[in-house]
């Protein structure tokens, strides 16, 4: 009996003994896996807060090009703005200045037309063309045919034209001697030299008989190339053989506002 129970005893305590170990090596894989398990969560929140800076470094760098593209924007509406702004004052100024230039013509041109009223039609005309006053002479009124010596009548007309000059500032004054085309005989070598001796003789007169400012006066001869009328008749060359007497403000401050 007593060895049947040392059996019994035997027998329970290795039963139990089996069962202590298979649940002790049961916990130690469960802890194995658990720190596995820890080790790559902790791994992929490593990674995800590496992620998660990187976001937020990009963000900061977006936000910064953003502002500073905003601040640029702003700056180019501004300057936008400025530059409108200023284009609209510079073209009010020339239409200011452009218009102060036909009034000064006007003027001018009523001025002249009353200085030169005494003479005929057929004599001379006043006209305005391009911005510029054209006094128009024919050759009746200033030269005998084939002559750059001026006439008396011819001579009254230009001092009548000179006290205006001298009267009025700043205008700068350009002869312009003008023929038919029928060619030239005798003294002149051709339509050149005619019309460019009409201008001289007549710039002559205006600055050493009636003392206008020689630096503002040019003398140039356009022979036949710039008719107003028909060649072909008598009275178209009649018209042709001209000396133009063109009038023009300073135009420097003008000059000045469209090359800036």
């Amino acid at each position: 009996m007593k060895k049947l129970t040392f059996i019994l005893l035997s027998f329970i305590l290795v039963s139990s003994s089996c069962v202590s170990k298979k649940k002790l090596l049961s916990e130690q894989a469960r802890v194995k896996n658990l720190q596995t398990d820890s080790i790559g969560t902790h791994s992929n929140l490593n990674s995800c807060n590496s992620k998660v800076a990187d976001l937020e470094k990009e963000k900061s760098e977006i936000q910064k090009a953003m502002s500073n593209l905003s601040s640029s924007s702003q700056t180019t509406i501004e300057n936008s703005k400025l530059t409108i702004a200023e284009q609209a004052k510079r073209l009010k100024d020339m239409q200011t200045l452009i218009q102060s230039q036909k009034d000064i013509v006007n003027k001018l041109k009523k001025t002249v037309a009353d200085a030169l009223i005494n003479f005929k039609p057929d004599e001379l005309s006043v006209s305005i063309k391009d911005g510029k006053l054209y006094v128009s002479l024919q050759e009746k009124l200033l030269f005998k045919s084939g002559s750059a010596v001026v006439d008396p009548k011819g001579k009254e007309a230009l001092q009548s034209l000179a006290t205006v000059l001298n009267s009025t500032p700043d205008i700068s004054v350009v002869i312009e001697g003008h023929t038919d085309n029928v060619p030239m005989k005798g003294k002149y070598e051709d339509n050149w030299s005619l019309s460019t001796e009409r201008a001289t003789s007549i710039v002559r007169i205006l600055t050493n008989d009636y003392k206008v400012d020689a630096h503002n006066i040019i003398a140039t001869g356009r022979s036949e190339f710039y008719p107003v009328a028909d060649n072909t008749t008598t009275e178209g060359k009649a018209k042709n053989r001209r000396t133009e007497i063109i009038l023009s403000p300073n135009l420097s401050e003008l000059f000045k506002l469209i090359n800036q």
